[in-house]
């Protein structure tokens, strides 16, 4: 078990003071050089494994958390900062007439690429036939509803869910429909950055958005050489994290984004940080 004190008396005053996801933000970038990781994401996908870098990067933020950022791995009930059980990630999809939906992925930080590549493009392919998740049906649910009545339905649901960290099984939502962190890559609708929104019906502790990559000129050993980079954003909630949890998160993911092999096999159990 971990000795983190999740709940110092900075978490507790947070967690007082600011409402989610209002004015508890924290945003942050970083612009990584995916050259050598697009050249591996390429020379894998002719061995036959179809992955992305939408898919490489949920897993690696996964990794992330697993083993330097536990703390990331936290949602708020009742005024306490309460640790996950395991680490889950959300990826935002595109569906067929523009629509946002997306699929869960659990226990992301112990897969390998080929094992989180099979299940996203799985969920994926399910997704747009029209078999979504829970948290997407109920989305469908709430829409049926006529204003006023769909807005009390949902601060009920909050209410129950969010505040009061309970569960509502009959429907399928629980305070962890949305797992750990939620992965958008708004790169393949040409923008180049963007901050996602803490959404206020999740118990997401940051939402982590892809931009276009570009090819840009880079100091790589004291030379100015052409190179193919990305700006990596993540909003935060500032009630469980703070910068430098972000800080440590952007430094585990630039080495793991240059050292991929690492990715190809399952984590060693005894070096989880929770």
């Amino acid at each position: 078990m971990s000795s983190i004190n999740y709940n110092s008396n900075w978490r507790k005053v947070a967690s007082t003071i600011y409402k989610k996801p209002t004015d508890s933000k924290i945003y942050g970038t970083v612009e990584l050089d995916v050259t050598d990781l697009e050249k591996y994401i390429s020379k894998r996908r002719k061995e036959g494994v179809k992955t992305t870098l939408t898919y490489i990067l949920t897993l690696i933020v996964g990794r992330a958390i697993r083993q330097d950022v536990p703390e990331l791995n936290t949602y708020v009930k009742r005024g306490k900062i309460k640790q996950r059980e395991q680490v889950d990630a959300t990826v935002s999809v595109l569906l067929p007439g523009g629509e946002m939906g997306s699929v869960k992925v659990e226990n992301a930080d112990q897969l390998t690429i080929k094992e989180i590549t099979d299940l996203i493009a799985g969920r994926i392919r399910d997704s747009r036939k029209g078999s979504e998740n829970d948290t997407m049906q109920s989305k469908g649910m709430l829409a049926s509803f006529p204003w006023p009545f769909r807005k009390w339905l949902f601060r009920l649901y909050r209410t129950i869910t969010i505040d009061w960290g309970m569960s509502l099984p009959g429907i399928g939502l629980d305070s962890n429909s949305f797992g750990s962190y939620v992965m958008s890559n708004i790169g393949t609708v040409g923008l180049d950055t963007g901050f996602g929104s803490l959404l206020p019906s999740s118990n997401v502790s940051f939402v982590m958005v892809l931009g276009n990559v570009v090819k840009k000129p880079a100091v790589v050993n004291d030379e100015i050489v052409p190179r193919r980079l990305m700006l990596l954003a993540a909003t935060l909630d500032h009630r469980v994290v703070d910068g430098s949890h972000g800080g440590r998160m952007f430094r585990t993911i630039k080495y793991l984004i240059k050292h991929p092999e690492i990715l190809e096999t399952t984590p060693d159990p005894s070096k989880a940080a929770f």
